[in-house]
């Protein structure tokens, strides 16, 4: 097995992990960022209107998309990733840098791989969760969407296949952005105690790649979190005037966001997303890193 398909295999692994632990945080979320001001009072609200009204299979509602597409995301996103990483640790063996192996990289080096790993993950990441949102969002007694399939054929069938990818740009700047910070934090802290310990990554305990996970996952959403609001929005948006649309680009929406509810919108969702974050981002790290142990051995 090649290098190449045992990260992607890994980032599977990781990417399973975080939709099973995120899903029921990411759908509170969803609902607060895209409803009206003054729908929830707070997290807690939004959590038990939903228990109420739609009961606990609605904190998965939408799962099977992020399921396989996630799955899929977060693949290519250590695929790439790995593949960076190996490019830079044989450019600093040429130049006599990064340690005895080269594999120790700057900070810019795990920027760049970061971004471009945010950027692959963006051609996927934004059809996935442009109908898993449409599916969180939806109404639970008169559904527009049977299901994540019946979603694609709907908007493919009345917009195209340009249709699937609404919001993309924003996305893609949410992308580069959050996994550029993601990754530097996350693979500097993996560093730091390499070194400290004079260890080998794979003798790294466990539970750190959590820790370290978790520190990741908020670096990633204190840079993005007002970027994936916007594009929350734009997801959920009509697609023509017709049909209800709002916003006639991202740029729009921000303006019209800001001027109708204000600075506190940028944020609104906020909370269940810090909450979520170091469960599914520690889940997502050990899942990679315990298959790329089990893969590598």
């Amino acid at each position: 097995m090649s290098n190449a398909i045992k990260d992607l295999t890994a980032g599977t692994a990781g990417g399973i992990a975080q939709v099973l632990v995120g899903q029921p945080f990411d759908i509170v979320k969803v609902r607060m960022q895209t409803s009206a001001k003054g729908t929830y009072s707070g997290m807690l609200h939004c959590a038990g209107g939903i228990l109420k009204n739609e009961g606990p299979l609605a904190f998965y509602k939408g799962t099977l998309t992020p399921l396989l597409g996630i799955g899929v995301c977060v693949s290519i996103q250590f695929g790439v990733l790995e593949y960076a990483k190996r490019i830079f640790t044989a450019q600093n063996l040429a130049r006599g840098e990064g340690g005895e192996e080269g594999k120790m990289l700057s900070g810019g080096q795990l920027v760049i791989a970061g971004v471009a790993a945010g950027l692959a993950n963006g051609v996927v990441s934004g059809p996935v969760e442009h109908i898993r949102i449409r599916l969180q969002t939806q109404s639970n007694t008169n559904p527009i969407y049977k299901g994540p399939f019946n979603a694609i054929k709907q908007i493919v069938s009345q917009h195209g296949i340009s249709g699937l990818f609404k919001g993309q740009s924003v996305t893609f700047l949410r992308e580069a952005t959050g996994y550029g910070a993601y990754f530097l934090a996350y693979e500097k802290l993996v560093q730091r105690e390499m070194i400290q310990k004079g260890i080998r990554r794979d003798q790294i305990n466990p539970m750190n790649s959590v820790l370290y996970g978790a520190a990741a996952g908020y670096a990633l959403w204190a840079v993005i979190y007002p970027i994936d609001m916007i594009k929350s929005r734009m997801q959920t948006d009509g697609f023509t005037p017709a049909t209800g649309q709002k916003y006639a680009s991202a740029r729009d929406c921000v303006r019209k966001v800001w001027r109708t509810e204000g600075i506190g919108a940028f944020t609104r969702g906020l909370g269940p997303t810090l909450i979520r974050s170091p469960f599914a981002n520690g889940a997502t790290f050990l899942g990679f890193e315990m298959a790329s142990r089990l893969l590598y051995s």
